[in-house]
């Protein structure tokens, strides 16, 4: 049993749109898993259903071999899944502080001594830490919103494009960053439209197609293959 198991999963907006049909995806202790495909393949979807923002019509998913589906995101969030969506993943008119402070709302007692840890980790956060969120640049929001979900000290990080509309150099030091996280011990899944950079980050990977598992395999073997260079790396 790894870390984050779903098999199985049909799940969509409404009972009429599955997106997702029969798909299965698991995430090991210590390891980052990119999930890569084209516009609509059910990619994100896939984020918010393990996160409880969307409940599977079918199959089942599983944290250390515990029933999530069904649970609702708060009860998800207090076992272990930390979800970083792609938009509004930050309160602009906030300080960093007071954003990083509703990032730990689910364990209000241990909030000031992780907010310091964060602060170590990221020191651009320390240094602007009475800065109104609307203020950082489009990479330290991003830093922001992977450092609230940080706040829970998760088991698992869902990461939903976060390179979305970043410069080149602010995406190399977002995914300098997710590595250094998972150095550290932390599982990571992460779904990107920036394909090669993802492949390069990740240790495995799964390329979703219409809502199906086409193929998974280790990254580099992914990266490497001339379908996917060609469709999706753009070589």
């Amino acid at each position: 049993m790894g870390l984050l198991n779903a098999s199985g999963i049909v799940a969509g907006y409404t009972s009429a749109d599955e997106i997702l049909k029969g798909l299965d995806f698991a995430v090991e202790e210590r390891e980052i898993v990119c999930i890569i495909g084209p516009n609509g393949a059910g990619k994100s979807t896939l984020l918010k259903t393990i996160a409880g923002l969307l409940q599977p019509s079918h199959g089942a998913i599983m944290l250390r071999g515990r029933p999530l589906a069904g649970l609702a995101p708060r009860e998800i969030t207090r076992l272990g899944v930390a979800y970083v969506p792609q938009e509004h993943n930050v309160f602009p008119t906030m300080s960093v502080r007071e954003n990083l402070e509703m990032g730990g709302y689910v364990d209000e007692a241990g909030t000031r001594a992780r907010i310091g840890r964060v602060m170590e980790r990221f020191p651009m956060l320390a240094r602007k830490r009475q800065h109104a969120a609307r203020t950082l640049s489009g990479g330290e929001r991003q830093i922001l919103a992977m450092a609230m979900a940080l706040m829970v000290e998760p088991s698992v990080l869902l990461l939903d494009e976060p390179s979305a509309g970043l410069s080149p150099v602010a995406a190399e030091a977002l995914f300098e960053s997710i590595v250094d996280i998972n150095r550290d011990g932390l599982a990571i899944a992460l779904v990107e439209q920036n394909a090669s950079e993802a492949l390069a980050v990740a240790h495995r990977a799964y390329l979703l197609v219409d809502g199906r598992n086409s193929r998974t395999g280790p990254a580099a073997e992914l990266a490497a293959d001339s379908d996917i260079k060609r469709l999706f790396l753009g070589v």
